[in-house]
């Protein structure tokens, strides 16, 4: 597997909340090449490894597939598109950006952009009521291509940075489906004394709500949540951030399992992995949320990618820590007990 190559083709796939088809059909293709027993439900993409039987856990490591965008929410009279967030869009990111319209066929636009020689107030930030994109239409032309409902996405491809380092839109949370194939691969076909589920879920920027259909119907003893998070920048707290480059962030919270956390320690503690130490104080605001409540409750565990500037179109990674978070993932489900 060609790690850089695997997570710059996922992370450049279309797959805005409710509308991933793109992505997971691009997610599904890479799975197809570790199971035969892989298809997508519901939007998500499942992939089984192993019989389950009685006395055997079975783990579910998870990465959702979608990403934050834009939808349309009117055509005005002069053919600009009124839209707005799906997910959690900084509306300070919005002007001047270029976008693709995903209607009938994929269009391009701008989001509108007043000029400072005319703008009142320069430090206000627009209410999405303010924000149109401009596709270059009358309304009549629109009409024909777009759709009420239709996705907006960024366009913004990744680019290669200095060293491994990567810069893309999408990379929350691709970065962490292409770990998922990777500690997959790693796996192999070594025998292991687990049986477990590869779950791609959908619109966790909006409520991780296939996450929660996704574990109830794969009914998983353990999940691993594999998501981004912050890492620090110039005008950050080290308090607040792990660093990129220094490992998976192993996540402790009062939602997530104590012994899971210790032990993914001193797993990666035993492998020579790096590891960070990622400490929330309630909920994580990830998909383990969902799993660990699942029926009478699943043990949880988040690990989490770091990941510089999270929900704009430049999100930068190292893949030194994708890999090292996908050979942590593969160290737990060959020592499994």
């Amino acid at each position: 597997m060609e790690l850089k190559k695997t997570v710059m083709s996922l992370a450049d796939a279309c797959g805005v909340s409710g509308d991933e088809n793109e992505a997971a059909e691009l997610a599904l293709s890479f799975l197809k090449e570790y199971t035969d027993d892989c298809y997508i439900k519901n939007g998500c993409v499942v992939g089984n490894f192993g019989e389950r039987c009685e006395g055997k856990p079975h783990v579910l490591i998870d990465a959702h597939i979608d990403q934050i965008g834009l939808i349309v929410t009117y055509i005005t009279e002069d053919g600009f598109l009124k839209i707005s967030g799906c997910g959690g869009i900084d509306r300070r990111l919005l002007l001047a950006q270029q976008v693709a319209v995903l209607g009938r066929e994929k269009i391009y636009g701008v989001i509108c952009s007043v000029p400072p020689h005319l703008s009142g107030d320069e430090k206000k930030v627009p209410e999405f009521s303010d924000i149109c994109v401009d596709i270059g239409m009358t309304k009549e032309e629109a009409e024909k291509i777009v759709s009420l409902g239709d996705r907006i996405v960024f366009l913004q491809h990744c680019r290669e940075l200095e060293g491994d380092v990567i810069t893309g839109a999408a990379l929350d949370d691709r970065c962490g489906v292409a770990a998922v194939l990777r500690a997959v691969e790693l796996v192999g076909n070594e025998k292991v004394n687990c049986s477990y589920t590869v779950l791609f879920s959908t619109q966790e920027e909006v409520g991780e709500r296939g996450a929660k259909i996704g574990v109830y119907d794969i009914d998983p003893d353990i999940a691993i949540a594999v998501d981004v998070s912050f890492a620090l920048t110039s005008d950050d707290s080290e308090i607040k951030c792990g660093k990129m480059g220094n490992g998976c962030m192993i996540g402790v919270a009062p939602s997530l399992d104590r012994e899971l956390s210790v032990q993914m320690m001193e797993i990666a503690a035993e492998n020579g992995l790096p590891y960070q130490t990622e400490v929330m104080s309630g909920e994580t605001g990830t998909n383990a949320d969902r799993f660990s409540m699942n029926r009478d409750g699943v043990r949880t565990i988040t690990l989490s990618i770091p990941l510089k500037y999270m929900h704009t179109p430049v999100e930068v990674i190292s893949l030194a820590d994708v890999e090292n978070t996908a050979r942590l993932i593969a160290a737990y489900i060959k020592g499994v007990k």
